[in-house]
């Protein structure tokens, strides 16, 4: 078994140097590091850094984890002594003298590796909360940059959508004089009156959205959920260099929930040593102090002198059936954590399958939107445009043009977000970020 506990000492010493740098200290209080500010500058990752130092989801998984370490030491520890004290309602004579009464003290020992065992599967549970705290942390990195990317996206639509908003004016605005002159139709007119209050409402309606988007990022973060957050400006479209035989194998060595369950299991494996050792007796020593009183005899020799007796006690375990249900029962919470972790891992597998697939796909689309069709529909756009002008095409082929190219432009953004998130639920699943690695 993996030994993470050194010592008390050590583990505690490393709790304190990770919460100095994430911001806590170990009495679960927040102490004041350099303070990290939400400014119009700021990036995704001072975003996940003030998530890190503010989420309370955060907070409580590490005091479930420091909880679940302080329980070490009480289970390695002997159980507490027994003092017991008697007062006899009738003294017992004896040769000395009366027997008043007697005070004692008990100290019960399990029986050898007991105190161990108990010890080693509390380590376990603590590591098993470590990794719990480990995937809270993933779950919220990839909520900051789940939504923050859906927040890029929307910016970004508005400022497509807007543009194109632009371009219809300028379009109305001829059209107008062309119908003045005669050279353009009525119909002409109204159908890109049509086209610029269909942009408008798609304007209104992505602005909306706006608010919840930027309420789930603040949610995360543990601010007001209508405080303002910077507009992003760029992100970087990155490639993925890991194919997929090496993220099953990040996977399987990096996942929390793989890893909760794998200490699991070692805790288990102790459990079944434990219960073997329910056969075996716990035994108590312990010292009796007998007050006596003075005899009425003469010239007794050692006459009120206070008895001392050494005790040993020892329970009999004669109950076979019972521990004997214990062992099976602690076999079968084994073999239950061990299917648990093979399901566990084909859940994941099926996931990070789909995750890869919509991984590849708006990788796909991102290079045909962006090395082919954009570049295309812009180039027909102008040619649309400027033969518009020159009376050779109609309108209906100028705003074919115009809402193929704001299709493509909008695709584009979405393809880029979605791949960005979709690479974000990637590493929360592996426990790993991958963009170091690119």
């Amino acid at each position: 078994m993996k030994k993470l506990f050194l010592s008390k000492n050590t583990t505690m010493l490393a709790i304190y140097i990770i919460f100095i740098i994430s911001g806590f200290q170990l009495a679960g209080e927040q102490i004041n590091p350099a303070p990290v500010k939400i400014t119009e500058e700021s990036s995704l990752s001072d975003l996940s850094t003030y998530a890190l130092l503010n989420n309370p989801g955060l907070k409580a998984a590490f005091n479930r984890w420091q909880a679940a370490l302080e329980r070490i030491p009480q289970v390695r520890a002997l159980p507490d002594p027994k003092l017991n004290f008697a007062y006899f309602i009738r003294e017992v004579e004896t040769r000395v003298g009366p027997q008043q009464g007697k005070m004692g003290i008990m100290q019960m020992f399990p029986w050898f590796g007991k105190l161990k065992l108990k010890g080693n599967a509390a380590a376990e549970m603590a590591n098993a909360q470590k990794q719990n705290y480990e995937k809270v942390k993933l779950d919220l990195f990839y909520r900051v940059k789940d939504a923050y990317y859906e927040y890029y996206y929307i910016t970004k639509a508005l400022s497509v959508i807007k543009e194109n908003i632009q371009l219809l004016e300028y379009l109305e605005g001829a059209i107008r004089i062309k119908y003045s002159t005669g050279k353009a139709s009525h119909s002409n007119l109204i159908k890109v009156q049509v086209e610029l209050d269909k942009l408008q409402d798609w304007y209104n309606t992505m602005k909306d959205m706006i608010r919840p988007v930027t309420a789930r990022l603040n949610s995360a973060m543990n601010r007001p959920l209508r405080a303002s957050i910077p507009v992003p400006q760029k992100i970087v479209r990155t490639t993925l260099a890991f194919d997929y035989p090496q993220l099953i194998t990040l996977l399987k060595e990096n996942n929390p929930d793989l890893k909760v369950l794998g200490y699991m299991i070692s805790k288990e494996k102790i459990a079944i040593k434990l219960a073997k050792k329910n056969y075996y007796p716990n035994f108590s020593i312990g010292l009796d102090y007998v007050f006596t009183g003075n005899t009425m005899m003469p010239d007794v020799v050692d006459s009120g002198k206070d008895p001392l007796v050494a005790m040993l006690s020892i329970n009999l375990p004669i109950k076979y059936k019972k521990y004997k249900a214990s062992v099976k029962e602690a076999n079968a919470r084994y073999k239950s954590v061990k299917l648990q972790k093979e399901e566990k891992e084909n859940n994941l597998m099926s996931q990070m399958e789909m995750i890869f697939y919509k991984l590849r796909e708006s990788a796909r689309k991102l290079s045909l939107y962006h090395d082919a069709l954009i570049p295309k529909a812009k180039q027909a756009l102008e040619v649309t445009q400027s033969a518009f002008e020159a009376g050779k095409v109609d309108f209906l082929n100028l705003i074919d043009s115009q809402r193929t190219l704001l299709g493509f432009e909008l695709a584009y953004e979405r393809s880029l977000a979605t791949y960005n998130q979709r690479l974000a639920e990637l590493e929360m699943l592996l426990g790993k970020d991958l963009s170091k690695n690119l």
